[in-house]
């Protein structure tokens, strides 16, 4: 399937834990059908900042944008759904159902959230896995795949909703060299091929250089960067980008 991927726009946005300010009026925007990198130290709110995006976390002031829809400061749960049925996310651990094979996983939720059908749902996963190169281990348990692979039935498994953005949370964290290369090639191809949106919120330097084609950089809760990766790795303007890059 293709589609036009929808724009994300964070305008405003900040978020507070007691007494601690994480995100500090963070303006940001990553373009449709593109890979974005999201990129920053530890601790410097990317997480945060992607939980924000995701409507999985309540932020104080601000908004964030998918496409037509829009998320506003504080609880409100018709819209946190909305946006969430334009966006996927991959989790960190993937969270894959232990008891369920990866034809299942990926079933799952188009069988139980959108209603389809069950044929048509495993038309559509077995599509899904072929796409992400898992044609092989659709009736493998989660625990007898590889960690590679386990993250590719999650990226099925959230493109199974049909979204318009994909956001992954540090998606090379369990991964090698060799696999991270893999899922950066997976990733544009998925661009290409679907005109997905894809957000990768990352503190892997090499990953972002080779899958994004734009980068923001976060610093202790603000954007301090943002623009086309080349430019932004070739000659970054901000300090704290050049020390984040290893450039002094």
């Amino acid at each position: 399937m293709t589609l036009v991927g929808d724009a994300v726009t964070v305008t405003g946005l900040s978020k507070r834990f007691g007494e601690s300010e994480v995100l500090r009026h963070v303006d940001l925007r990553f373009e449709p059908a593109r890979v974005s990198a999201l990129l920053g130290p530890s601790g410097s709110g990317k997480s945060t900042l992607l939980r924000c995006m995701m409507g999985l976390e309540a932020f104080d002031t601000g908004s964030v944008r998918i496409g037509g829809l829009t998320l506003d400061a504080g609880v409100n749960t018709a819209q946190r759904r909305a946006l969430q049925q334009r966006a996927g996310l991959v989790f960190q651990q993937w969270h894959l159902f232990p008891h369920m094979t990866a034809l299942e996983n990926v079933m799952e939720a188009p069988v139980h959230v959108r209603r389809v059908a069950l044929a048509a749902a495993r038309t559509q996963a077995l599509a899904l896995l072929t796409q992400v190169g898992l044609a092989h281990r659709v009736d493998a348990l989660p625990r007898d795949l590889s960690g590679g692979e386990q993250q590719r039935c999650a990226i099925a498994r959230a493109l199974a909703m049909e979204p318009h953005v994909l956001f992954l949370d540090e998606p090379t964290s369990a991964l090698d060299p060799q696999r991270a290369g893999e899922l950066s090639d997976l990733l544009r191809g998925l661009v290409a091929a679907r005109g997905l949106t894809v957000v990768c919120v990352t503190h892997d330097i090499a990953f972002a250089e080779r899958v994004a084609q734009d980068l923001v950089v976060l610093h202790a809760g603000q954007v301090v960067e943002q623009g086309e990766a080349k430019q932004v790795l070739a000659a970054p303007r901000d300090p704290r980008t050049r020390e984040l890059l290893g450039l002094g």
